[in-house]
């Protein structure tokens, strides 16, 4: 990745992702969407250093709902806050015209980004979100990225709470919902790794 470049990324400039984003910064907290910003570039940067195929429109918009389960106006006590979110980027894409099929991609990549891994074969864009979100929350990956383009999209979109915040959101998804990935991972050390991420030491 010596040599990516954080202006050279494919944006995509399309009215759905303006939307996007749109209703993301109406919903998110500060932290919650530069944190969301930050995933859709590391993943892009992620896919383009690997030569890996990827929608730029479809992981962007799914970078931007990936947490708005989070968000109490649409905070689900019946499924996992990623499902939550997969459901309500659903409806978003289908207003904004969507075919079915690129709604329920929109969903699944949404979903996936919880899952321990996440075959680049089958799901580009699920596999990318999954990496960009490690490295996010717990600095997985993180030494992969040259310090200058860290560097870059921190002084563009800085962390602020997000550690604190984000831990927060998670125990209380645990709390409520003991058998979600979320109440896994806090469960298997979430707070210690969170603790540790370099990103948090270079903000």
């Amino acid at each position: 990745m010596n040599d990516i470049s954080l202006d050279a990324l494919p944006v995509p400039g399309t009215a759905t992702a303006a939307a996007a984003l749109d209703v993301a910064a109406a919903h998110l907290p500060p932290a919650l969407l530069n944190h969301s910003l930050r995933a859709y570039l590391w993943a892009a940067a992620c896919g383009t250093a690997d030569g890996v195929t990827f929608d730029p429109e479809l992981l962007y918009v799914a970078a931007l709902f990936h947490d708005i389960g989070l968000v109490p106006v649409f905070d689900s006590h019946t499924v996992a806050f990623e499902e939550a979110g997969g459901h309500v980027a659903r409806v978003f894409a289908a207003g904004a015209g969507w075919p079915a099929e690129r709604r329920a991609r929109l969903s699944d990549v949404i979903v996936r980004h919880m899952w321990p891994q996440v075959d680049v074969t089958a799901d580009p864009e699920g596999h990318l979100l999954a990496r960009a979100t490690a490295t996010e929350v717990v600095g997985k990956e993180a030494d992969a990225y040259p310090s200058r383009f860290r560097d870059e999209v921190l002084d563009r979109y800085p962390r602020l709470d997000l550690t604190a915040s984000f831990l927060a959101c998670f125990q209380d998804q645990a709390a409520r919902k003991p058998d979600s990935p979320a109440a896994g991972a806090v469960r298997s050390g979430l707070a210690e790794r969170m603790a540790a991420n370099p990103l948090d030491a270079s903000a």
